[in-house]
């Protein structure tokens, strides 16, 4: 028998996977998140399993990976395609490879395309595949750069694929909509991009056109993950705090889930670093925030209490991160960012104050 999780960092809106063996109790995570390994760690303690590996379908542009911290953790080996030249990966996998957890393995497909060196993982019963952004649920992962091809994504797709049984179930490394799972069989039938009758040219046309922006993250989450996503010495905290719930960012900022923020606002302190008239603007605030605008942060610091968790917020969670190590500088040692700042909260529907609240 076999234990298995979906997990999602919202942030970047990627699946990360865990298999298990329930009785060797051994296990791999495929494409883990560095702002989640906290979470992933808890999820093998809990479950009491032997993380053996974590595997990667690719060189990501979008997140860091979260392999290396889990690695030393556990001591499990990272693994990733051969051809993505990793430094300090230990096992380079090849097509036809297999990675074994208990009784329990996966297959490795070579899946080139969305990069030049992406891995489809298919259980070894062929009722799973893990198609990375290789195969997405009615889509498929772009093909401008990294060494991407259209064609050669048409390819594995169809050759790799969707030549699996109708019935196999595929999990991809992204979704932006809520889907969580499809099948060949649907895949094959419904996907617009890649399924029906499409030919190889129509779907070359389609993707060579797509014109989209390079993912905001690519100049540090590449280079990071060429690493294994190993941070800089200087990163990496001493101390893990207890008071929240905290995930800790590639940039070595602490950030708080918003859930939380809301159920806890009596006991924290919510610092909020836009200007006055944003604070007061269409967007509104968070109930008992403190309003100190970032370039006055520095010399402000004496409105807060020092011995109470600040969490720091502005609209879209760039400036609040800088304003957490202003605070530390300052003595502050709870302090965490609030990520996506008000325009996250209010997509969440959680506790605002609006400008007409205030009068």
């Amino acid at each position: 028998m076999m234990l298995f999780r979906q997990l999602f960092e919202p942030q970047s809106s990627t699946y990360t996977y865990m298999l298990a063996c329930s009785e060797a109790r051994e296990a791999i995570i495929i494409d883990p998140v560095f702002e989640q390994a906290r979470r992933d760690s808890a999820l093998i303690e809990e479950l009491d399993l032997t993380l053996v590996a974590t595997l990667e379908t690719h060189i990501h542009a979008d997140h860091v990976t979260g392999g290396w911290l889990l690695k030393e953790r556990f001591g499990s080996q990272f693994m990733v395609a051969e051809a993505d030249e990793v430094e300090g990966a230990d096992r380079l996998l090849r097509h036809d490879d297999h990675v074994r957890f208990g009784g329990c393995h996966v297959a490795v497909r070579a899946t080139p395309g969305h990069t030049a060196s992406c891995l489809t993982f298919v259980l070894h019963d062929r009722s799973m595949a893990f198609t990375g952004d290789c195969l997405m649920i009615r889509g498929c992962g772009r093909t401008d750069f990294q060494g991407g091809s259209a064609e050669r994504l048409y390819r594995s797709v169809h050759d790799q694929i969707l030549s699996l049984p109708d019935s196999c179930l595929l999990y991809p490394g992204h979704d932006y909509r809520g889907l969580t799972v499809s099948s060949v069989g649907e895949e094959r039938r419904h996907n617009p991009r890649l399924g029906g009758e499409l030919s190889c040219s129509d779907f070359t046309g389609y993707m060579d056109n797509l014109g989209l922006p390079h993912p905001k993250q690519m100049d540090i989450a590449v280079p990071a993950n060429l690493r294994c996503g190993q941070p800089d010495a200087c990163s990496i905290p001493n101390e893990q705090p207890d008071w929240a719930p905290l995930n800790l960012t590639f940039a070595g900022v602490w950030e708080v889930p918003p859930q939380w923020v809301e159920e806890n606002l009596s006991q924290i302190q919510v610092l909020d670093v836009r200007e006055e008239e944003e604070f007061s603007g269409p967007m509104g605030h968070i109930p008992d925030a403190i309003l100190i605008p970032l370039g006055k942060l520095s010399e402000g610091t004496g409105e807060l209490d020092t011995d109470k968790p600040v969490v720091a917020v502005c609209r879209a969670g760039g400036r609040s991160a800088q304003a957490t190590n202003i605070l530390r500088k300052a003595g502050f040692s709870r302090v965490a960012n609030l990520p996506g700042g008000m325009l996250r909260w209010r997509a969440m529907n959680l506790a605002t104050i609006s400008a007409s609240d205030d009068c």
